[in-house]
């Protein structure tokens, strides 16, 4: 499905001033034709920032906010995500464009900034197009290419970027950062996790160097050519981007990746098109990237991260129950994010009891 394909009419509770948007556009983004007013459309999903595709005439854009009434600027910064994708662009050809930032919540009472639309295809639990094994596999390989690539950009030289580096540490700050937030989101039905956040705390190694990281890479937050769909134009949704640990970048995502020979239970996890003939296995995604990165990364050291990512998503699915438990959200949708982390809790446990890479 294409990107624009895929919105919606706005939702009434988070519909904007569309007219005072047009204005601020037409004030503050000169080298743009933007006559009269665009046609808004939202696209659906995620709890977090709020996106929006504007139609001018000849023109597509993009429109980023925080959701309505969202008080933690920290996890809603648009400066921050604009300024990401802006330092980036020079250097790392799968952002798209920067129109402008607006600081002023007077204009629809938070701030914003608005893009250009990157055209294509983004595939979510199905690749949305005829494929050949072969040419999965090659899409496969190209889309972890990608992430690799992120990993390679010189922080250092560019000062938005550097900025963002807390230094060594990231790994130990991870581990201490999720397991609070999985104790100050307990529920009753919780289960014992001291064995597994034990084993992170004290298997965890130093960090393996210091890199921009996505921090959510999946393939549903890839863009696609609209002409040559295996090759990625656009990678999207950089909130939670920062400066890493790039195997933590890693784990994280393959925490999402289910693969064909998956247990039951793991493949209802499935949201994205991994499991499709040709879609490499985690083991082989670990290689590839070892070998793109020139890191090396046995068996054991992976399993590490491999933990740490289940744990993570865990973590995750652990908040979500709890706001569904304490009956802070009525969305039925969430009723299984329970059995969800007792499922991922014991995933977690076989892993730490085995050895290598699944």
């Amino acid at each position: 499905m294409s990107t624009r394909d895929e919105s919606r009419p706005v939702r009434d509770e988070d519909a904007f001033d569309v007219e005072a948007v047009a204005a601020w556009l037409r004030e503050h983004a000169p080298g743009y034709e933007l006559p009269g007013t665009p046609e808004v459309r939202q696209f659906p999903g995620g709890a977090s920032n709020l996106t929006y595709l504007l139609s001018y005439p000849g023109r597509d854009l993009i429109l980023r906010r925080p959701p309505v009434g969202a008080k933690a600027k920290s996890a809603h910064d648009m400066g921050r995500e604009h300024d990401i994708q802006a330092a980036l662009a020079p250097v790392f050809p799968y952002v798209a464009t920067m129109v402008g930032l607006c600081r002023d919540e007077s204009v629809i009472g938070s701030d914003f900034y608005v893009m250009e639309r990157l055209e294509g295809t983004i595939p979510r639990r199905h690749l949305g197009f005829d494929s050949t094994p072969d040419q999965t596999s090659e899409l496969c390989g190209r889309a972890w290419d990608v992430l690799a690539e992120l990993h390679a950009v010189d922080v250092d030289a560019i000062s938005a970027l550097a900025a963002l580096n807390r230094g060594e540490g990231y790994v130990r700050r991870q581990v201490t950062g999720w397991t609070d937030r999985l104790a100050r989101a307990r529920t009753d039905d919780l289960g014992d996790w001291s064995p597994v956040t034990g084993w992170l705390d004290e298997h965890q190694p130093a960090d393996v160097r210091q890199c921009l990281i996505h921090n959510d890479y999946r393939f549903d937050n890839l863009v696609l050519s609209g002409t040559e769909p295996r090759e990625v134009t656009g990678v999207l949704d950089w909130e939670m981007a920062t400066v890493g640990d790039p195997l933590m970048d890693l784990g994280g995502a393959l925490a999402y990746w289910v693969q064909a020979d998956d247990d039951e239970w793991f493949r209802q996890f499935c949201r994205q098109p991994s499991d499709a003939p040709g879609m490499w296995t985690r083991r082989e995604i670990v290689e590839r990237y070892a070998d793109r990165s020139g890191l090396t990364v046995t068996p054991e050291q992976w399993r590490f991260y491999e933990v740490f990512g289940i744990f993570r998503l865990a973590v995750i699915a652990q908040q979500i129950w709890y706001r569904y438990a304490m009956g802070q959200t009525h969305n039925e949708a969430y009723a299984v994010f329970g059995p969800a982390v007792g499922y991922l809790e014991q995933r977690c446990r076989r892993l730490v009891a085995a050895h290598g890479v699944s």
